[in-house]
């Protein structure tokens, strides 16, 4: 049954509207996003996540002054494998937004380890997910969260509404950021979520660190996207350098994307 209103169509269009100059430059895009969803659809918590689907670990991208501590963090991480969001768009073929409420009742969600160990931690219990990209590597999502009242049928159906567009407006965004063109397939949104064939030698978390190094981050924002010191990522950097043969930032970037069979593309 459809719930939506002329309303909910026109605050649609005005919020991709808002939406869509933020779709060149991918930190821009997950700052507005998340800005602009959590004015659409009420909650307390919303954040772009990017879910490494081989190494279990989640890095998020929310509003300035919002930020899950590296403990909360960890403790997501110990059951990603778990959590009905992640299965549902990231292993099982889910496309569409989704709630836990559609996977698990709210007794059983309490029960669960994930909710004890995480969610109660944060006080949050209820969430939705907008799926945005996903391959066998790597999911990203924009998701909601907020305590005590569920996201109804009409929140859902507002937030599918967006969903197309907003997967449209974020492969837009890594193609301009990226710069990238892979011969034969044209521009793909290859960075910074997807993962990059690197040696198997590194370890997930220096994976991480070269995704985001190929996207063009700082020491500092690498640090603050994964939860660690710049202390930590200099560490990261310095091992990673050594296994890959390089002694530079840029070496070990062009190295994994000519894994890839990538090449730069400068725009005219």
């Amino acid at each position: 049954m459809n719930h939506l209103t002329r309303k909910d169509y026109a605050q649609a269009l005005d919020l991709l509207a808002a939406l869509e100059p933020a779709s060149g430059d991918l930190d821009a895009f997950a700052r507005a996003a998340v800005r602009l969803l959590g004015s659409f659809v009420a909650a307390e918590l919303v954040t772009l996540s990017v879910c490494d689907l081989a190494s279990g670990h989640r890095a998020v991208v929310g509003l300035p002054g919002i930020r899950l501590g590296a403990q909360d963090i960890a403790a997501f991480d110990r059951h990603f494998f778990e959590h009905p969001l992640v299965r549902h768009h990231g292993f099982d073929g889910g496309g569409k937004t989704h709630r836990i409420s559609d996977s698990l009742s709210g007794r059983d969600f309490h029960a669960t380890p994930l909710y004890v160990d995480y969610y109660q931690r944060i006080g949050l219990d209820q969430v939705v997910a907008v799926p945005l990209y996903v391959d066998a590597h790597t999911l990203v999502s924009i998701v909601l969260n907020r305590r005590d009242m569920d996201f109804s049928e009409r929140d859902w159906e507002r937030l599918e509404l967006l969903r197309p567009h907003l997967a449209f407006f974020y492969r837009q965004a890594c193609r301009a950021q990226a710069g990238l063109t892979v011969d034969g397939e044209g521009a793909t949104p290859l960075l910074p979520f997807k993962a990059l064939p690197v040696p198997p030698e590194l370890t997930p978390r220096e994976r991480e660190v070269l995704r985001w190094l190929a996207a063009g981050k700082t020491d500092a924002d690498i640090a603050w996207l994964l939860g660690i010191s710049v202390r930590t990522v200099h560490k990261h950097l310095e091992h990673m350098y050594v296994k890959l043969g390089v002694e530079t930032r840029t070496a070990a970037v062009m190295r994994a994307l000519g894994m890839l069979g990538v090449r730069p593309h400068l725009h005219a």
